[in-house]
């Protein structure tokens, strides 16, 4: 079977490569990259096309995008805006012209009208009900990350404890998320795409675990991984509420369950991280 990956380099995209690949899958790659002919800002794009048109599925996990401090820095820029017009642009054509079966990669954040990251992933949402395909909705996916100017709390927090010594938050810490480990994802995915048929555009998929933990909560998780490695690490809170993300987020939807739950709890799969991202730094 031959599945694109439109954000292979993304965190989800990166998991979900490997993930396929080891299941045999015939994996082809894109994203915002220095080569054209995988660069999906890049319009037009042959090898997109042509990507698209010979694939069985597509996964649509592509958009300029990363942790709050990144979001907060650049998601109000004319670069921000304009590759992820780009990349709709661009990848959605070519779905609409090939029809196949394909999901999006919306975001909890799409009903945040203040948000020009959740505004454009409304927009995508618009796009995929027009041609059918189907919308998932991420909360707080986490494991190892390339790109670690986007990265997210949990990487970003381990970063700053191995390099620092002091996990210096944006926040006071108290507000609550989901958070799903990456593996876990990559299953929810696939189960996805195996059981297409008995979905439709109108079904919002959210991928959580329904479970939630503060990031203070995490923070003092990760400063007890630090403690087993005999380092002390110093979190310090600032006085700031999330403005990020500050407004309520969709309401998780447990229809998927019926095929798929969550293996990894948010202690177990912050280990993982915290150990492989051990191996950078001792």
């Amino acid at each position: 079977m031959k599945v694109t990956i439109l954000g292979s380099s993304g965190q989800i995209g990166a998991y979900l490569t490997e993930y396929l690949r080891k299941k045999n899958y015939e994996v082809l790659e894109f994203d915002i990259t220095n080569a054209v002919y995988q660069d999906m800002t890049h319009i037009p794009n042959t090898y997109l096309r042509s990507a698209i048109m010979n694939s069985d599925f597509v996964f649509f996990l592509a958009f300029d995008v990363g942790g709050s401090h990144y979001l907060k820095k650049y998601q109000h820029t004319f670069n921000f805006i304009n590759n992820n017009t780009r990349i709709m642009t661009s990848a959605f054509g070519y779905l609409e012209q090939y029809e196949v079966p394909f999901v999006f990669a919306s975001s909890q954040m799409s009903n945040m009208s203040y948000s020009p990251y959740g505004v454009m992933k409304r927009v995508g949402e618009l796009y995929t009900k027009s041609l059918n395909g189907l919308i998932v909705k991420f909360w707080n996916v986490y494991g190892i990350e390339k790109d670690m100017e986007k990265a997210h709390v949990i990487t970003d927090f381990i970063r700053k404890g191995f390099e620092t010594g002091v996990i210096d938050m944006m926040t006071d810490g108290t507000e609550a998320r989901e958070f799903l480990y990456a593996e876990d994802c990559c299953e929810a995915l696939e189960t996805i795409m195996d059981n297409y048929d008995q979905f439709t555009s109108n079904d919002e998929l959210h991928i959580t675990t329904g479970k939630y933990s503060t990031i203070l909560e995490i923070a003092h998780n990760i400063q007890k991984l630090f403690s087993n490695i005999g380092k002390d690490v110093i979190i310090k809170p600032s006085a700031s509420k999330d403005e990020v993300q500050k407004d309520a987020r969709n309401t998780p939807d447990p229809y998927i369950k019926k095929w798929w739950q969550p293996k990894t709890s948010v202690e177990d799969g912050v280990a993982k991280v915290f150990e492989e991202m051990k191996n950078a730094y001792v």
